[in-house]
């Protein structure tokens, strides 16, 4: 069971006592006197994997180092921005966005790279898997136009429906359909959740549907989807959003922290680049709070009880 610790201040450096155990030493950064931990806003993005990175970093936070936290629901777009107002201390998992990397990062100087969360991701087009056993020639892109019929709805103008999930993802798909002459239009499913109880049906009912969907995500563990590849990823071919006509970037997903957190000398910052895991921890995680319908906290902490190894290198030295 994790032990709460308190920080206290001992001219620069701070020490975590654990009830009957050693003190760890905080040892601050040269040149910043190490500060209690006090308060911490990090941003909550609209899918459970992000989640899932929340619960078990802001357990840690809490149980560990003593700080406040504040759990901020926020889109992508809105969580850089918080960046820049001072809203938001952190962004736990970010997608690429180079974008916003130069806006705030290089430009406008208010945010800094964290390091790799250890998470790989994936993001793609797929069918259930009862479609592609049936149509193997499903899974290639080209012949994609040849079943545009069998994925008609009322909502997608007489066209194949790919179903997108939350509109504020990361997503080329619009332009791709334009771009590969594909006679699709995007439906949106609204959110994560809505999208996974669309795959489950789908394959529940045999009933026909390709639509977004990536990984790190748990449904992958109970469902396998098969994902269809688009013509190959190459560095720089995604640039122009208008004219993509490549597969999604494979993304080795990083962490954002605001700048004048990280130089405040709080060990929340130390503890946030230090956290770092993989595909099938975040997964566990997020099924817990999916499936099980733990709280974050539970679900954190079953992890966590498990894993001690693990994150113990995560805490300040």
């Amino acid at each position: 069971m994790l032990r709460t610790r308190r920080l206290a201040a001992l001219l620069s450096v701070l020490a975590l006592a654990a009830c009957g155990d050693s003190a760890t030493a905080i040892v601050a950064p040269p040149g910043v006197e190490r500060t209690p931990c006090g308060n911490v806003s990090i941003a909550v993005n609209p899918w459970v994997g992000y989640e899932a990175n929340v619960a078990v970093v802001s357990y840690l936070l809490k149980q560990e180092l003593g700080c406040t936290v504040a759990e901020k629901d926020l889109t992508e777009d809105e969580s850089w921005k918080g960046l820049a107002s001072g809203e938001v201390d952190a962004i736990l998992e970010n997608w690429g966005h180079d974008d916003l990397k130069k806006t705030y990062i290089d430009d406008k100087k208010v945010a800094v790279e964290q390091g790799l969360t250890g998470n790989k991701g994936v993001i793609g087009w797929y069918v259930p898997p009862w479609m592609a056993k049936e149509y193997p020639n499903i899974t290639k892109w080209k012949n994609l136009n040849e079943f545009a019929d069998r994925f008609k709805t009322a909502k997608s103008d007489g066209k194949g429906q790919l179903l997108g999930g939350d509109p504020s993802f990361v997503t080329n798909d619009a332009a791709l359909i334009k771009n590969l002459k594909l006679n699709y239009s995007v439906v949106y499913a609204g959110s994560e959740d809505a999208l996974i109880a669309a795959f489950r049906k789908a394959e529940k009912d045999k009933k026909p549907l390709i639509g977004y969907f990536y990984t790190p995500q748990w449904l992958l563990s109970e469902i396998d989807l098969v994902h269809i590849p688009l013509p190959i990823y190459k560095p720089g071919c995604d640039a122009d959003p208008d004219t993509v006509a490549c597969d999604y970037q494979p993304y080795d997903l990083d962490k954002i922290a605001r700048k004048a957190f990280v130089d405040s000398g709080s060990p929340a910052a130390d503890l946030i680049k230090n956290f770092r895991w993989t595909n099938d921890d975040q997964n566990a995680v997020a099924r817990d709070i999916t499936v099980k319908k733990l709280s974050r906290d539970d679900a954190a902490k079953r992890w966590l009880d498990s894993h001690r190894s693990t994150w113990q290198a995560w805490l300040p030295r």
